[in-house]
Parts: C-alpha cells; structure tokens; sequence
C-alpha cells in the first residue's frame, strides 16, 4: 500500500521529548516539478530503513536513478520521524550541491542525537548551509501527513496531548543549533551586559 497504517504513523511520528524504543525513521515524502509559477506533483509515498541503510540514503538513490531534467526546477518536501544523523545530513548536502535545481524542505517530528559522537548538531548546520530548509513538525504537518500519506478512513487528525507544546520547545532547540555562531556570541555578549 502506498499509504501507511494510522497506528505506524503515530507511533512513529509522535514528537515525544524521550522517544525511547522508536528506532527506525519513516520518511513521508512528496516531489514536484516547478514550472514557472505553477508546479506538478510528480510522486509521494513513504520509505523506511532498510537492511542497515538510512531512510535518507535510500531516497537519494531512488531520486538519483530518475535522471531530472538540469533545465527543469524540483521542489522535494519530506516528513521525517526522525531528523537526519550526521552522516546522512552530509549525504544530503553533497546530494543536494550537485542538484542546483532541486530545493528540499524538511519537516521532522523528532531531533536525532547520537549518544557517542554528539556530531548531528554539525550535520544539520552543514545540511542548512546547503540550502535545505529544516523545520520541526507542527499540528498543520501532521494534519497534512494524516490526509496524505496515512490510510485514515476518513477520520479526522486529532492531536495528542503536548504536541504543540513539545514542536514549540523542538523549534527553539532547533533554531538555536541553527543560529549562525556568530549570533550565538551576540546573544551570549547581550546577556552578559544584560547581567543574566
């Protein structure tokens, strides 16, 4: 099926601040062609991990073997449960150098930090400075995420309890690894001579 069972979706999606036992990272996405100033959806569905391979890297090989058009512009939109590792993230980056023409927009409902290299900061601002645009998950993602790629029987999206809450805290922590360095040390110069 090219839409995902409800219960996969939310367990897997769930912007938990402590996701414990979610270890596999679903990626919903969505590609179009731009022309002008109207676009075309070219496909959407779903991946997740498979036999030690990152959800990330199995996209890029599926979007590599298309051949895009260099004269043409695409815009590819992901949902990630999980945002990417540091390897992936560089992965993208290279992926996404050699793809002028490609934009991608990546809405995750989670941030990834690997206990032992504490490197995805670092991914993410590489990934950043390659032009993806990063954001956490809101209520309106999952809204669109449900009547997109979920199999919802017509049911209505209902948020869980913390969900706005949880993407407001996720959007500051991910602002802040964002945040070039140079305004971090504004920031941390302005709270010195502020006192705080």
């Amino acid at each position: 099926s090219l839409l995902m069972k409800r219960k996969l979706f939310l367990y897997n999606f769930k912007n938990l601040r402590w996701a414990k036992g979610r270890r596999e990272t679903y990626l919903c996405y969505v590609v179009k062609r731009r022309d002008s100033a109207t676009s075309y959806s070219l496909d959407f569905g779903y991946l997740r991990n498979q036999m030690g391979c990152h959800v990330e890297v199995l996209f890029l090989r599926y979007i590599a073997a298309w051949d895009l058009d260099p004269g043409r512009c695409y815009r590819i939109t992901w949902f990630t449960s999980w945002s990417p590792c540091y390897d992936c993230a560089q992965h993208v980056a290279n992926f996404l150098r050699s793809y002028p023409n490609l934009t991608l927009r990546i809405f995750t409902a989670r941030l990834y930090f690997c206990e032992e290299r504490k490197a995805e900061p670092e991914g993410l601002r590489r990934l950043h400075k390659a032009g993806a645009q990063i954001a956490i998950m809101t209520f309106k993602d999952y809204f669109y995420c449900w009547n997109t790629f979920v199999e919802n029987r017509e049911q209505t999206f209902k948020g869980w309890e913390g969900l706005h809450e949880n993407s407001v805290h996720l959007s500051r922590k991910l602002r802040r690894i964002l945040l070039p360095l140079y305004e971090v040390d504004d920031l941390r110069d302005a709270f010195k001579t502020l006192g705080l």
